[in-house]
């Protein structure tokens, strides 16, 4: 699996930015072939933090590349600097209900 994390600062109003991710992005993000999971969190201080999960690698950079043009028609105004980009494989999990830490590499 891989995935891709956004860290956006300077947010203007999470509540309006978390409704248009949800209600547009969102859906954007499930047509994306091997797709696993996406997050929307709101942390402190006008800060909010995307986390998009994907079987593979092309899915990742898709969400990103997605994602740039989402947040350039739809969040500009919420979201007035451009994200601090992360992105690789995920070699371990874990969720509720799962028997041991998935280990994923190897």
């Amino acid at each position: 699996m891989y995935a891709a994390v956004r860290r956006y600062e300077g947010v203007t109003d999470p509540v309006e930015a978390g409704r248009r991710v949800s209600e547009g992005f969102v859906p954007l993000m499930r047509e994306v072939p091997g797709f696993v999971a996406y997050y929307w969190l709101v942390a402190e201080g006008g800060v909010m933090v995307s986390t998009s999960v994907f079987q593979d690698r092309a899915g990742a950079e898709e969400s990103i590349s997605r994602a740039t043009d989402f947040v350039r028609d739809h969040l500009a105004s919420l979201l007035p600097n451009p994200p601090q980009i992360t992105a690789g494989e995920v070699v371990a999990s874990a969720w509720q209900g799962s028997e041991q830490d998935q280990g994923l590499t190897g």
